[in-house]
């Protein structure tokens, strides 16, 4: 393929996965159609369908090509504040439009299609997880959580509430609610002395 034949069908793709973007934010996912999105873009079907076999994992493309940058945790030496700052950008991310609307729909359809529930954990959810868990597991190592605590288990208790929220109860996610988290999962998992026995 030649460099104008690859930009060509580069911005093509970018504009089918804006294309489904605007389309989705304006009707929702569950009347998203491939006709609409490629008469949105200015294309064919099938120039769509030789991108996508499906709208599916058209859709998932297209909202994991939004800019997600800043989600990776610092490592200042205070694990608590650093997944506090983290937490806190992720929820302003998923809580308000474009990316709260379009996730929501993303993990709804991610329940009935297996590829864009695979193609979702591996390209997104996973990374997002290992990063948590290296950082978890410094501050592991840094004495600043129980040698004998389960990280993936620390993960999951952090991580639940946020999406029950989002995702379930659609409750407002606030910083003092973030503070009770992380005060709850912590006071699980901080290191604790072991009493000192008395001399008979």
């Amino acid at each position: 393929m030649t460099d104008s034949r690859a930009s060509r069908h580069d911005s093509r793709t970018e504009a089918i996965m804006k294309a489904a973007l605007d389309v989705a934010l304006e009707v929702g996912y569950a009347r998203l159609s491939i006709e609409a999105v490629a008469t949105r873009a200015g294309v064919g079907k099938h120039t769509v369908y030789r991108r996508w076999c499906s709208r599916g994992l058209l859709f998932l493309d297209a909202v994991l090509s939004l800019n997600t940058e800043g989600l990776s945790h610092p490592d200042t030496g205070d694990v608590v504040a650093d997944l506090r700052e983290t937490m806190t950008k992720a929820v302003k991310l998923l809580a308000h439009p474009p990316w709260g609307p379009l996730y929501r729909a993303l993990i709804g359809e991610a329940q009935h299609d297996p590829e864009v529930a695979a193609a979702l954990n591996r390209r997104f959810i996973e990374p997002q997880t290992a990063d948590t868990l290296a950082r978890l597991k410094a501050a592991k190592e840094q004495g600043e959580i129980a040698p004998d605590f389960d990280l993936d288990l620390a993960f999951d208790i952090l991580s639940g509430p946020l999406y029950y929220r989002l995702l379930i109860t659609q409750q407002p996610v606030t910083d003092d609610y973030i503070d009770s988290v992380l005060r709850a999962v912590f006071a699980g998992m901080s290191p604790r002395s072991r009493p000192v026995r008395r001399r008979s």
